[in-house]
């Protein structure tokens, strides 16, 4: 307003939807060594930028500044705290669920609703962990710590009902009215509890109050240190790590806790100093380097759980392109948080072959940590060849049991985006191929299968969720839990190998279902996983692996192959390309079955043996 008074409308410039005018106020600095009537002489007339706020002397530098904002699509005002029109909102449809979004929404620095349709996946998976807690025990009281549009919260309350009842927060007021608005747009009745103002207001048609969505205005710390919930899900602009502490405070036992990481570039190593600042995590580059982050951030949610007396067993862990997101499951008492301590060690790395193991149990210095690695590289290259990396979770990363309702909740509820990645999660839970991997439709006994087989649910744990509250009821719960960890110590085998990373040069490797089916004749685990479309999950060493790899392999020049052992000069090394048919005596045929190029590729193995090292 101060502005607007002063302005001389003589000499505008005109902007889409507005007009910006000269401005003579003291808003520049003035040289020290004016005075008086100088200093008014000599402040000159300047422009005001409605997009960014600068302060810009000259007519044509204005103009040249405007039309680079309307190059990038800038054209709406970041200090206008006027909300826009209703007229410019945009509705977006997500799982029967509509939400009121701005024209800016998948730009989070510049909007108060930030919306990512590409988190979609995130969000189905949250919601189907979320429905198999509301099956194990209701009505089960869940926080959105932070809303934005409220989109997931309101999905929660549309599909599971009275099943949940259901708290979104946000700390923005923008961001909550629009909140309010969503709600009333798929006819939710709202309930208002924010701190400066005690008013409840109900909108709706006169349904339940099961279709009622509280909404909070405060920080999400503060929400979780004033109130308990069974469910909770962190969804902040970048790391999590700040809301770690109060979020395990008040979570009741057995409830989940479910967190999404979107700070890509230090859990990938990118920018290994944040992640050490955030995590306490020393990572470098690695063929695995997803899971790595997975672990990293799975060690910071078990570090934050024993400082507040609390276990945890990992339910979910998902790392793709976007983000990287947990679900664990807390247990009160310091029995389940001393051996979840206890899983967090540190990782040793070798970086000639990519061989990698957990460092052992026990706080004895080893005279040579080199042994724990299966490689040799530290006898046969020179200096130091591993990184100690950590410290990291070293348990298992999945709940085959959990895994099993999430992909029944996931069919009942037609979510077709995560089914084809919850079956990729149960297959590397159980570490067996897809062929292997069986389901029946929901109208099946598949629950029983399912509870009698991979988790210890039985008619037992829904009786004993009646008397939730009770100490008798936690007790078999925890004797539960218990005897499934003890049927199911055979977990899946920690981290997983690129085969194209340690192919040999020159040669043809076979598709990957072909090898996967090797490596499991040859007596190993083995499964695909999603954190690498072309990585192999198993239990065989490196050395194992690239002698499996070698074997079915097969030379790159068709000449170069003939029936029966291939003879190769002395001085070609594995790795090194193969000469061609011209420069060898052999005799011309051709591989017509496998079993015949099987038998060369293991005599070329026979006679040039592989080392550890770099290929």
């Amino acid at each position: 307003h101060r502005h607007a008074v002063h302005l001389l409308f003589w000499d505008g410039i005109c902007f889409p939807g507005y007009r910006m005018c000269i401005c003579h106020l003291s808003c520049r600095p003035v040289k020290p060594n004016l005075v008086g009537d100088q200093t008014l002489s000599k402040m000159g007339a300047h422009y005001h930028c409605i997009i960014c706020s600068a302060t810009i002397i000259r007519r044509t530098d204005m103009i040249g500044h405007i039309n680079r904002h309307v190059n990038k699509g800038e054209t709406e005002s970041r200090f206008i705290t006027v909300r826009a029109p209703k007229s410019s909102y945009e509705v977006v449809k997500e799982s029967a669920t509509d939400v009121q979004v701005l024209p800016n929404h998948s730009t989070p620095q510049k909007t108060d609703s930030y919306f990512n349709p590409k988190m979609k996946l995130n969000r189905q998976l949250i919601f189907c962990a979320l429905a198999v807690l509301a099956e194990e025990r209701k009505p089960i009281e869940c926080l959105d710590a932070f809303g934005a549009t409220g989109i997931m919260g309101l999905q929660w309350a549309k599909h599971l009902r009275s099943s949940v009842k259901v708290t979104i927060n946000d700390c923005n007021e923008n961001s909550v009215t629009m909140i309010k608005e969503n709600c009333h747009l798929n006819k939710m009745k709202v309930k208002l509890n924010i701190k400066e103002e005690d008013n409840d207001e109900t909108v709706g048609n006169g349904e339940e109050n099961s279709d009622t969505i509280e909404v909070t205005k405060m920080d999400a710390n503060v929400i979780m240190h004033l109130r308990s919930f069974d469910f909770i899900h962190l969804d902040p602009f970048g790391t999590s790590v700040n809301y770690l502490d109060s979020a395990f405070r008040n979570v009741r036992n057995l409830g989940i806790v479910s967190l999404t990481s979107t700070d890509i570039s230090s859990l990938y190593a990118k920018a290994q100093h944040v992640a050490l600042r955030h995590y306490g995590c020393n990572i470098v580059r690695t063929e695995y380097y997803k899971e790595l982050a997975a672990r990293t951030v799975i060690a910071a949610v078990t570090r934050a759980a024993a400082r507040c007396n609390k276990g945890i067993e990992v339910l979910l862990a998902v790392a793709l392109e976007h983000f990287v997101l947990v679900v664990v499951r807390v247990l009160r008492g310091p029995t389940p948080a001393d051996d979840s301590a206890k899983k967090v060690r540190y990782l040793i790395h070798c970086q000639w072959c990519e061989e990698r193991v957990f460092q052992k149990e026990g706080n004895m210095v080893e005279e040579n940590p080199y042994q724990q690695l299966p490689c040799d590289c530290h006898g046969s290259m020179p200096g130091k060849t591993a990184v100690l990396l950590g410290p990291l979770w070293s348990g298992a990363l999945f709940n085959t049991g959990f895994l099993r309702r999430m992909l029944l909740e996931a069919v009942q509820y037609g979510l077709d985006e995560a089914q084809p990645l919850l079956k990729t999660l149960v297959c590397e839970a159980e570490c067996t191929t897809l062929k292997h991997f069986s389901t029946h439709s929901p109208g099946d006994e598949n629950r029983q299968e399912e509870c009698g087989v991979y988790i210890k649910t039985p008619n037992t744990s829904a009786e004993s969720y009646l008397l939730r509250g009770k100490r008798k009821s936690e007790e078999v719960l925890r004797g539960a839990a218990k005897r499934q960890r003890a049927e199911h110590s055979a977990e899946h085998p920690p981290f997983y190998y690129n085969i194209h990373r340690h192919s040999i040069k020159g040669m043809n490797m076979p598709k990957l279902n072909k090898f996967l089916n090797y490596l499991s004749e040859a007596g190993y685990r083995v499964s695909r996983t999603h954190f690498d479309p072309m990585g192999v999950r198993t239990n065989a060493p490196l050395a194992q692996f690239k002698t499996v790899l070698m074997k079915y392999s097969t030379p790159t020049y068709v000449g170069a192959q003939a029936e029966g052992p291939v003879h190769l000069p002395g001085e070609i090394q594995v790795g090194e390309e193969v000469p061609a048919a011209t420069e060898i005596e052999v005799e011309e045929a051709e591989f017509v079955e496998d079993d015949k190029s099987g038998v060369a590729a293991a005599v070329f193995i026979q006679s040039y043996p592989t080392h550890c090292a770099a290929d």
